[in-house]
């Protein structure tokens, strides 16, 4: 019934499979990858004709993870996969951006990419995996896709290169990278790393570069077997006479406009040179005109890269290597815990840094089980901040990949959470864009941090290069503006502290480029980090000693294990009572790390001396403070320990006698104690006599010695009445020994029968009956 083909090769000690012909026949294109336990299905269609009017190429990615995958009930109340995670968000852009410039220009036709995660075993991560699926669909569908690719992860352990690592290694590691490539050459990167140096970076590269050639062979061989018929496209003209008419008209104007510096002049002058060729091409028909648009566009790069390459000069006149000005401002903000304006020449954002307690940690619940996130960074890119009307409310994919990539180079020197027990939440809210806002965000975000009073291990800067490519020829630039973005061959942003690179993601819009293009462009970022880095300085060189007065203070204590129940109480009793009694928060884990937080320094006292209370053993000898708990007769206790009490006896009150210990304390009093004795059982003896009630000093006892009661001679033991045998103690009755029910008779004693047993020895003397 089914027509399967199917691929197997052993890649990094492990079976990586690729199968179709089984599963959802009726798409362009599915494959099934396996490897270990981990499958993920990936299914392609592609829509047959192009819509009217369309000019762009409709491409969209979904990756989702099924819980089912890993044996899990999604939370909430729906109990069913919602919308995308911030993970199957990330890992959407990550497929779809390495396979988005291998579609031929002028192909329109809308594609859907959909992967889902079947099978996970928790050491093969499904996304890795997803991008193979979906190149080798793509592949086996017919559609026209220049590939295939390949994708792997890489760590790094300090000496070796690890193919793709569990979790547990790249969490023990110093690198966690992703490349994707086609056998000739990189075509995406995506790193975290702990400030690498650029070689042992670009190792990591040319490393996973080589082994995704096997996985590139191993979808050809599958391809071989099983894919459909290529698409056939129409050439049609190349447009040579419009294009040359359109650069006629307008190529001075273009040239003009990409001159000017300032941005919004550029763009006027770029609306009215395209206005004057639609005006031009007014006769034509729609087709002909969304042609002749789409030339203007490449008049426009032809101009910039030639002027470029050949020139090297820039749109705004810098040449390949400078950075545009920089103004770093820190406390920008008045209530906020850290905050900082950044501003690169038209790129600007304002970064804030709030700290928070454990309970604002950010739950996530994924294929792995629940985890929880202390460091956040969110990245917003209003319309505004291009000059433009747009849509303004919750993220979409660019928004969280840019946030991402920022969290990435700022993660690395982040203090670990014993150093900083802190939730850490930066935002980064763009208000001018022009080239490179991620990066910005980067150093913003850094800034934030350090006037926040976060001891990062060090500040960290962020720059993005540029490619321009023709033949063997190219130049690499740095600190791209948006427009040398839109028409440049690269995408290359670089972040980093003055010891190494922290993130490294690279876009590429052509077919992949060489080490040496890689080689050129990291060492040319370095230098401009270098340059940003002391730019930032001039505002915040080191972390603030001091917290901002309006951010919480957190404090820690260690207690021994054993204590911890005692700390928490019965059903949580004890940490309720310490938390509505002091006002503070009380987190405690199960190795007795107590985090105690409140933005009164009074109220995280109060909880830690109740704590240390309760945990503490009362030292005799010493002196405390305590509160009147309950009076009795002889007494009162004192709770002087959280939650330890203690008796003053009524004579230890004072020096004088005390008829009443109410004629000396009260309930809810206040009094300083000392501690007299701690008896085998814990109970503790207290004195209030021998301390000032005013300063709480001791005092000398001057209450002489209780005298010692003289011990006479035991002399001759009294007369304790008859034995029981009725000897020596007086006539008792009958029964020869106490009475227990007046005269009653109680008739001849029962002789015990043989299964009853002899009688026991242990029975009470007043149970036993005399025979006589």
């Amino acid at each position: 019934m089914f027509d399967t083909k199917k691929v197997e090769i052993e890649w990094g000690g492990k079976t990586l499979t690729l199968e179709t012909g089984k599963v959802a026949r009726q798409a362009d294109g599915a494959v099934i990858a396996t490897l270990g336990e981990t499958v993920v299905l990936c299914a392609v269609t592609a829509a047959k004709s192009v819509k009217e009017g369309q000019d762009f190429f409709p491409l969209t990615v979904h990756y989702q993870e099924k819980f089912s995958a890993a044996g899990r009930i999604p939370g909430g109340f729906f109990k069913r996969e919602r919308g995308a995670t911030e993970k199957e968000t990330l890992v959407s852009r990550l497929i779809d951006r390495p396979i988005r410039p291998l579609f031929p220009e002028g192909f329109y036709n809308e594609i859907n990419v959909i992967a889902q995660v079947l099978s996970y075993d928790g050491e093969n991560e499904p996304d890795i995996l997803a991008m193979i699926a979906a190149s080798a669909a793509l592949t086996i569908s017919g559609v026209p896709f220049m590939g295939p690719i390949g994708a792997a992860r890489v760590g790094y352990d300090g000496e070796n290169y690890q193919l793709n690592p569990t979790d547990e290694m790249v969490d023990a590691g110093l690198l966690d990278l992703v490349v994707a490539a086609t056998g000739d050459a990189v075509m995406m990167v995506e790193s975290e790393a702990k400030e690498l140096s650029e070689e042992v970076m670009l190792g990591a590269v040319m490393f996973a570069h080589k082994e995704i050639g096997k996985v590139v062979n191993a979808i050809i061989s599958l391809a071989e077997k099983a894919a459909k018929d290529p698409w056939e496209l129409s050439t049609g003209d190349d447009n040579a006479a419009v294009k040359a008419e359109l650069k006629k008209l307008i190529g001075d104007d273009i040239a003009a406009a990409y001159k000017t510096t300032l941005k919004s002049d550029r763009a006027n002058m770029l609306n009215a040179a395209r206005a004057k060729a639609k005006e031009a091409m007014a006769d034509k028909s729609p087709q002909e005109q969304m042609v002749a648009m789409k030339l203007v566009k490449k008049i426009e790069a032809d101009i910039v890269r030639t002027a470029i390459l050949k020139d090297g000069r820039r749109i705004d006149g810098r040449d390949t290597k400078t950075v545009r000005p920089i103004v770093a401002e820190v406390g920008f903000l008045p209530r906020t815990h850290g905050s900082a304006l950044f501003t690169r020449g038209e790129t600007q954002t304002i970064a804030t840094c709030t700290l928070g307690t454990k309970d604002a940690e950010q739950m996530i619940d994924g294929l792995n089980g629940l985890s929880y996130q202390h460091f956040m960074l969110h990245y917003n890119f209003p319309p505004y901040s291009v000059g433009e009307v747009g849509r303004f409310g919750a993220p979409g994919r660019r928004e969280v990949g840019h946030g991402k990539l920022a969290w990435r180079a700022l993660h690395a020197v982040l203090p670990t959470k014993d150093e900083f027990p802190y939730t850490i939440r930066l935002t980064s809210d763009i208000t001018e864009s022009n080239g490179s806002s991620s990066m910005a965000s980067v150093c913003g975000g850094s800034l934030a941090m350090m006037d926040a009073g976060v001891p990062i291990k060090r500040p960290v800067s962020g720059i993005a290069m540029g490619l321009i490519l023709e033949g063997k020829d190219f130049a690499v630039i740095s600190d791209i503006l948006g427009d040398e973005d839109h028409l440049g061959d690269m995408d290359f942003k670089v972040a980093g502290t003055s010891e190494g690179i922290t993130t490294m993601q690279m876009d590429i819009k052509i077919a992949g480029i060489t080490e040496e293009i890689m080689r050129t462009a990291l060492e040319q970022a370095k230098e401009g980090r270098a340059h940003i880095l002391g730019e930032m300085a001039k505002a915040l060189d080191t972390t603030r000693t001091e917290l901002s007065a309006h951010a919480p203070r957190i404090e820690t204590m260690q207690i021994d294990k054993s204590k911890i129940r005692e700390v928490i109480g019965t059903g949580g009793k004890v940490i309720r009572e310490i938390v509505a009694e002091t006002g503070a928060k009380v987190d405690i884990d199960d190795e007795g790390l107590i985090k105690i937080s409140s933005s009164d320094l009074s109220q995280i006292e109060a909880a830690k001396k109740w704590i240390q209370g309760i945990v503490e053993e009362a030292e005799v000898g010493k002196i405390y403070t305590g509160k009147v708990v309950n009076i009795v007769d002889f007494g009162a206790f004192v709770n002087f320990m959280g939650g330890k009490d203690g008796l003053v006896h009524v004579s230890e009150m004072k020096n004088e006698r005390v008829e009443k210990p109410t004629d000396v304390v009260s309930e809810g009093m206040e009094v300083k104690v000392k501690v007299l004795e701690v008896d085998p059982r814990g109970k503790v003896r207290l004195s209030m006599r021998v301390v000032d009630q005013e300063t709480g000093a001791e005092l000398e006892d001057t209450r002489p010695p209780r005298e010692e009661r003289p011990r006479g001679e035991r002399g001759e033991r009294r007369d304790r009445g008859p034995r029981r045998d009725g000897e020596g103690r007086g006539d008792r009755g009958d029964r020869g020994g106490r009475s227990r029910g007046g005269d009653r008779d109680r008739g001849p004693r029962r002789e015990r029968s043989e299964n009853e047993g002899p009688e026991p020895e242990f029975a009470p003397a007043f149970l036993k009956r005399d025979d006589d």
